[in-house]
């Protein structure tokens, strides 16, 4: 694993961090901006699924530390091998929270282990873009799904 390069991506949130936070924990809310299917709400030390139906892929995800609305910890198999991913919340002013993300634990030769932080940093601001205008707007985007249509390359 390398240890050294990160994916990092962020994104105010103008909702209290208890709500940004639930958005992560309760698949019934994350459904609406992120993956399509969970096996369960995330908690410490269980192990869940989370699928993206529209590409026929899941990842498993083992939970390893929940600090109620300031912090999740998990340790998922994203890119084939086990890799960390923590989200903290930090209120703001006005009931505003900012959501940073990072990605670390890359597996593969370096020009892999880049690939995957692009990637993963890509990912991670499509999931912040969706959660925002979930929570703000009461929009579903889709962006998860229209960000690989079938067809393109």
């Amino acid at each position: 694993m390398n240890k050294d390069i990160e994916a990092k991506a962020g994104m105010l949130v103008r909702r209290p961090p208890a709500e940004v936070f639930d958005a992560f924990i309760d698949p019934s809310i994350t459904t609406k901006f992120w993956f399509t299917k969970s096996t369960g709400r995330l908690e410490p030390g269980r192990h869940v699924t989370w699928y993206w139906e529209m590409y026929g892929v899941s990842s498993e995800v083992d939970v390893k530390a929940i600090e109620k609305d300031r912090r999740i910890l998990i340790e998922w198999s994203g890119f084939g091998t086990p890799n960390s991913v923590e989200w903290t919340f930090t209120p703001l002013g006005s009931g505003s929270t900012f959501v940073k993300v990072r990605n670390w634990g890359f597996d593969g030769s370096e020009d892999e282990v880049v690939s995957q932080a692009l990637d993963s940093t890509g990912g991670f601001t499509w999931l912040l873009a969706g959660l925002k205008a979930y929570l703000e707007h009461g929009l579903e985007l889709g962006l998860t799904g229209d960000a690989h249509p079938r067809g393109v390359d």
